[in-house]
């Protein structure tokens, strides 16, 4: 993904500069009345403030689908980035809205918007919030898995440091590198840390390594307790590695890809195999 620096719109492409207006009220308070009068008196649907929010961006701050609507109906721009950089499916994301999120994307907003040094993409914002349907509607619009944000680094690393365990299995299943490095730190590092046993165990059925080092030469086990349930997890990972029937899987699934999920529904094979590859059946800790 390509890394650009923050700047802002140009004049031309979204109207002039102003400060905040009745139409941006209208848009972060869902008054869908107020605006659509405002609308048919004239107000510029892409006025901007002097950060360059639009009342499309307010409206999908604040969660508001019916002012959202209306505004991309009457011409909002949907792609307009803040001087942070932010887009409007950025904000949906960053909210947990997945109908303006839907919505977004009908009217043809990028899922993968370069980043900027001031503003992570739709997908991290997602993982930062925890909307696991969210997370799932970026991936399945084609969301880069591997997007490197430089204050965040990559989603899976992100959604692993905030704890939200359903959308790294989403990340996961969607063929996330388990083992990508971020800061020199590994996803398993994140977890360990939080003292997340579910998430270390979904990571290593996954092919977390246990052994792998970070720029202090620490691996993610030194990151728990002594004696907690995560120390004990990841020493028992350490001791016992994976039987050969999960390393195939991870080996399949590996060599796939990305399109990992998708060719494995494909194949000609019996229904407990292919539950197997899908992590379907997953240890009892994680039902």
């Amino acid at each position: 993904m390509e890394v650009i620096a923050a700047r802002r719109t140009f004049l031309c492409d979204i109207g002039f500069w102003a400060d905040r207006t009745a139409l941006h009220e209208a848009a972060s308070h869902g008054r869908a009345l107020q605006l659509t009068q405002l609308i048919e008196n004239g107000a510029s649907v892409n006025i901007v403030t002097v950060d360059n929010i639009t009342p499309l961006h307010e409206a999908c701050i604040q969660a508001r689908p019916n002012c959202a609507r209306l505004l991309l109906e009457a011409g909002a721009q949907v792609d307009v980035r803040t001087i942070h950089g932010s887009t409007p499916l950025c904000n949906a994301c960053a909210s947990g809205s997945l109908e303006c999120a839907k919505l977004l994307l009908d009217y043809g907003a990028k899922v993968n918007p370069s980043l900027t040094a001031l503003t992570a993409s739709p997908l991290h914002e997602a993982c930062i919030q925890g909307n696991v349907q969210v997370v799932r509607l970026m991936i399945d619009s084609g969301a880069q898995l591997e997007a490197y944000d430089v204050h965040f680094g990559l989603p899976l690393h992100i959604a692993c440091a905030k704890g939200r365990v359903d959308c790294v299995r989403e990340l996961l299943n969607a063929g996330a590198n388990v083992n990508s490095v971020t800061f020199h730190e590994t996803a398993l590092h994140h977890a360990a840390r939080l003292n997340k046993v579910d998430m270390i165990e979904l990571l290593v059925e996954f092919g977390a390594n246990v052994y792998a080092s970070d720029n202090r030469g620490r691996k993610p086990v030194d990151y728990t307790t002594p004696a907690s349930p995560s120390y004990t997890c990841l020493r028992f990972y350490e001791s016992n590695p994976l039987s050969l029937q999960q390393l195939c899987r991870i080996t399949v699934r590996k060599t796939l890809g990305t399109r990992a999920s998708k060719a494995i529904e494909q194949l000609t094979i019996s229904h407990r195999i292919h539950s197997y590859l899908q992590y379907r059946d997953l240890p009892a800790s994680l039902e």
